[in-house]
């Protein structure tokens, strides 16, 4: 079964490698989808892929690289779109 969920994470998550680490993450657990800093501080993340494979993804987002901070995670769901693709960086 499909999930797709929204995450803004919130800490020293800008200037750490949490993009790179978000995309190396999802890419391993075969999630398409994107992540993007956001003007407030925070990393914006849509995550895209069986049920299991974002439930793991989120729970390496909460820890987050090592250097990152992570103060807080939201999590909104979102509707699925199998043709989303491979997880990228967004500038």
């Amino acid at each position: 079964m499909l999930a797709a969920r929204r995450f803004i994470v919130r800490g020293r998550v800008q200037g750490v490698g949490f993009r790179y680490f978000a995309e190396h993450t999802a890419r391993a657990e075969g999630i398409g989808g994107w992540v993007q800093n956001q003007p407030d501080g925070s990393v914006e993340v849509f995550a895209e892929g069986d049920r299991a494979s974002v439930d793991r993804f989120e729970a390496k987002l909460r820890h987050g690289p090592p250097g990152a901070r992570v103060d807080s995670v939201s999590v909104d769901d979102d509707t699925p779109s199998p043709r989303l693709g491979e997880f990228t960086i967004r500038p």
